[in-house]
């Protein structure tokens, strides 16, 4: 075997490596973004909800005088 060509099946071995890690870092990742997404959308639907609870609320002028008057 040639030097040329040990040195490029070593090559090919740290691509392949590289690779392999750059795909197992991508799966992580999106994970994560999928995690994400779902803790938005339900930050979202509690906001939505206090957003709802808060139109509700009878609010009273900011003018008025207080009720010890």
């Amino acid at each position: 075997m040639s030097d040329s060509q040990s040195d490029l099946e070593s090559q090919i071995a740290f691509l392949e490596n590289t690779v392999t890690g750059l795909d197992k870092a991508l799966v992580s990742q999106q994970q994560q973004i999928l995690e994400l997404q779902n803790q938005l959308r339900m930050l979202h639907g509690e906001i939505k909800t206090q957003g709802a609870r808060l139109d509700e609320v009878d609010t009273a002028p900011l003018d008025a005088p207080p009720p010890h008057y």
